[in-house]
């Protein structure tokens, strides 16, 4: 390995995998892993078990394997096995061990056969280990078996993208050497997260399995479908010896006198089996880990320092310092009442910019919807005729009056202002409605302290409630003043005089723009015109509303006018939302039943939301189009000589008077639409400021003591505890990749494998394949090489196999024999498994290393050990 700290590179992604699995993240950290892949019954678990020298996965048949199994194998003296969701206890007995796994998959999963992304951390300690970890993930299905859910197959493809997606995890392609490698879902999906095959590793099982006469000799050599850190195969115990109980260690001995004895894999049993498997996983899992440090502590930097303002008032956290609370709830009604100021006059800091909220709404609600409100209750004309054709019959009494009586006027304006009532209130109630939402929203700053939070939003909220009936006293009051008294010298009433003299025809008067020579444009904006599909379908225009026309455009450029409808004898109308409509409608119409666009005798337009649509009307009401009245069945059918019976006279001092409440109403609209927002302002808003700034702290001392108001929620103190060990794993992180050097001798990665020859070059007769075999490696001078005439003879016959293992040439700085079970380093992989020689065997002396700056001189006379 080269030093110590490289040996401790995969216990420190342990314990920083146990760090942040319990405290529910990851920390947004990628850590080196390696994930086992594939298809159900492949062998993955009995791979596993192998490397531990134990039985303690899950069996039987179809999906056992449902959540991911985190394994951490740790080399150590004694042999046991903990849970992270059991710390504290170990397990001995390896047979609870796979109990634990079957109660805790059920727990999340149920026993219904469905699968979890939630993992189940297993550590192992044991003599036989390498230092490994690995995941152990479900196997791939095609079909849902039993009451397993019909999409079975997308989610365990879902759960392994998860893992085997990121960069920095070495995926474990696992194949059954029974079934043809071209089909393999590991190595398929494997290919697709890792094209240039930079991080996968495959392992061939059931190698004993293999029908009579055929062998997986060229997909061990790394022929056959190419990776660049090549095949390692292994043979597990069949089932039979599952059930029997067979040892472990006898399987591997079993296993290992399978390769040397088998022709087709004698001479690469070196390379084969579960234990160089697993100095294989340990060696590529280190080097990995190494080369991702860099990233990785740059991360765990960032991480750091995102924590640091946070953990800073932890530090010396001491849950019971009267002080700290003390300082803290000052703190918090302090910062309550800065944010309920902010949400009310506005701030430039964390703008809502999806929707309305807070100060915004509540102008929106003071210069959009009272207006709206207000014209909503005009007065219908026919009705108000008759009220005031009424009124003067009964005042005039058995008389026949001569002159028009202003009581008659009084009446009927003091019946008109009653009728404001009803929309000043409600303008108070959405008022209300608001600020409770604000409260709620700025206390949300408050949830550490469940109770604090609680009593603030209750203290507040009931002087809101109570400043409610004090400001809609206020605006009865203001109703009251308005009829106290009608004053008929305002400067902007009509009178009498200029009433008299307006004519009938002045009352249906077009409109008088503000400047002749300009066009008010009132809003501009989209609009979607609902028509039915067989007329064309519905469309987006380009709307723009004038004082006296709507005109629609192609687009906002306003170059191309599609239609433009004169506002005379337009009105509103509230159209009922479709059914799988998402929009929100209303219609414009004429009242005197003419077409209004084309033949339509009403346009429907829709918005996107409601408050797009009462902004519309809002706007409309601006330019003089009002809503639809709904028009009870009246007295007319009953009583038509009521209507009809009206002498010229009586007419025109109805029609005077008209124009009087009609110009007073006006005057009174105008004040109540300017003192609404003010008395709000003054006696409700206005005043909770001042409440909380001044009288929120007393009410809270008064309410609770401070110990139970600044109680910690549960939740506040799992995430200061989860906060803080998070902040000590990455310290420690960061401590521990600071002492381990980088400059560690070790494998570079395998180069890409050239696999054009494949097609090109038939396969070498058995005899020339040793000779292959035996080539160079990579970095020595090449051997000069005389004639030799023909294949030279098999060195050292061996009795008990047909062919003798081929002796290796350790090269400068490599370990002296690549299986040597005695040498204290790792044996490299090479990038192509078939050139490189088994292990020399005892007895056969080693030649010197090659002289590095001249070839090594092989004469012709001598078979070369090389060849």
């Amino acid at each position: 390995m080269g030093n110590r700290g490289m040996e401790d590179l995969i216990p420190l992604i342990n314990k920083l995998q146990d760090a942040f699995s319990s405290i529910g993240q990851s920390c947004n950290l990628d850590l080196p892993q390696i994930a086992v892949v594939g298809g159900q019954s492949a062998g993955k678990s009995s791979v596993l078990e192998n490397f531990v020298g134990r039985d303690f996965l899950p069996r039987g048949n179809g999906i056992v394997t449902r959540r991911p199994l985190i394994l951490q194998l740790v080399n150590s003296k004694a042999e046991y096995a903990e849970f992270l969701h059991c710390k504290g206890r170990k397990f001995v007995d390896f047979e609870e061990v796979r109990l634990e796994i079957e109660a805790e998959t059920d727990r999340i999963t149920g026993s219904n056969k469905g699968i979890s992304p939630i993992p189940i951390n297993l550590r192992v300690y044991s003599p036989n280990v390498l230092n490994l970890t690995l995941i152990d993930l479900p196997g791939m299905t095609k079909v849902a078996v039993g009451d397993q859910p019909h999409d079975i197959e997308h989610q365990i493809r879902d759960m392994l993208m998860q893992f085997i997606t990121k960069e920095s995890c070495l995926v474990l392609a696992v194949t059954p050497a029974n079934m043809d490698l071209a089909n393999s879902d590991a190595l398929k999906i494997a290919k697709e997260v890792d094209p240039q095959g930079l991080r996968t590793i495959g392992v061939i099982t059931k190698l004993d399995l293999m029908d009579e006469g055929t062998d997986a000799r060229d997909i061990l050599e790394n022929k056959l479908l190419p990776l660049r850190r090549g095949y390692i195969g292994v043979v597990n115990r069949s089932q039979k010896d599952i059930d029997g109980k067979k040892d472990i260690r006898a399987a591997l001995a079993a296993e290992r006198k399978f390769f040397l004895s088998h022709p087709a894999y004698r001479h690469i049993a070196e390379r084969m089996g579960t234990p160089h498997l697993q100095k294989t996983l340990n060696q590529q899992l280190t080097n990995h880990i190494r080369d991702t440090l860099p990233g990785l502590r740059s991360k765990l930097q960032s991480q750091l320092l995102s924590l640091e303002k946070e953990v800073e008032e932890y530090k010396n956290f001491r849950p019971d310092d009267p002080t700290r609370k003390t300082k803290a709830l000052l703190q918090m009604v302090q910062q309550f009442g800065v944010d309920f100021e902010k949400c009310i006059e506005g701030s430039g800091d964390q703008v809502d910019t999806s929707n309305l909220s807070g100060g915004a709404k509540i102008n929106r609600i003071f210069h959009e919807r009272f207006p709206f409100e207000l014209v909503k209750m005009e007065f219908d004309e026919k009705e108000l005729r008759k009220e005031i054709s009424y009124a003067i019959k009964n005042i005039h009494g058995v008389r026949t009056g001569l002159f028009t009586p202003d009581m008659a006027f009084e009446a009927i304006v003091k019946k008109q202002v009653i009728k404001l009532k009803d929309p000043c209130l409600k303008c108070v109630d959405l008022v209300v409605t608001e600020l409770v939402t604000l409260i709620r929203k700025s206390a949300e700053k408050l949830g550490s302290y469940p109770r604090l939070r609680e009593e603030t939003e209750r203290i507040v909220t009931t002087y809101v409630r109570e400043r409610d009936s004090k400001t809609k006293d206020q605006v009865l009051l203001l109703i009251d003043i308005e009829l106290s008294y009608i004053n008929t010298n305002h400067e902007d009433f009509i009178g009498f005089a200029n009433a008299q003299q307006r004519t009938a025809a002045n009352a249906t008067k077009k409109r008088v723009m503000p400047n002749q020579g300009e066009i008010l444009v009132i809003r501009r904006g989209w609009l979607t015109i609902n028509i039915s599909i067989m007329k064309g379908g519905s469309k987006d225009y380009w709307f723009v509303l004038t004082a006296e026309s709507l005109s629609w455009y192609k687009d906002e450029e306003e170059k191309e006018k599609k239609y433009m409808l004169p506002l005379d004898n337009l009105k509103l109308r509230d159209v009922e939302k479709g059914f799988m409509s998402s929009k929100h409608v209303f219609a414009i119409f004429n009242t005197e039943q003419r077409n209004v666009y084309k033949d339509l005798r009403q346009i429907e337009l829709a918005c996107d939301t409601q408050e797009d649509v009462d902004s519309w009307k809002a706007s409309f009401l601006r330019a003089g189009v009002y809503p639809e009245k709904d028009q009870p069945e009246s007295e007319d059918a009953m009583n038509p000589s009521d209507t009809v019976s009206m002498d010229p006279q009586l007419e025109r001092q109805v029609e005077t008077i008209r124009n009087l409440v009609d110009s007073y109403i006006g005057i009174v609209n105008k004040s109540i639409r300017d003192l609404m927002p003010k008395t709000i302002m003054h006696l409700m808003i206005n005043s909770a400021k001042d409440f909380i700034h001044s009288e929120l702290l007393a009410y809270l001392y008064s309410a609770a003591d401070q110990g139970s108001l600044m109680e910690e929620s549960a939740e506040q103190a799992q995430r200061r505890d989860e906060m803080l060990r998070m902040y000590h794993a990455l310290k420690e992180a960061l401590v521990l990749i600071g002492d381990i050097s980088t400059t560690t001798v070790s494998v570079p990665l395998p180069p890409p494998v050239d696999d054009s020859w494949i097609a090109k070059e038939p396969s070498p007769p058995p005899a020339s394949r040793a000779a292959a075999a035996t080539a160079a490696p990579p970095g020595r001078p090449p051997a000069v090489r005389g004639p030799t005439p023909g294949p030279p003879p098999p060195l050292n016959p061996s009795p008990a196999f047909g062919a003798p293992p081929v002796p290796s040439r350790p090269g400068p700085g490599q370990a002296a024999y690549a299986g040597d079970p005695n040498s204290g380093s790792v044996p490299l992989i090479p990038s192509r498994p078939a050139r490189v020689p088994p292990a020399l065997p005892p007895g056969i002396p080693r030649r010197p290393p090659a002289a590095p700056n001249r070839p090594t001189i092989i004469r012709p006379s001598e078979p070369s050990l090389l060849d």
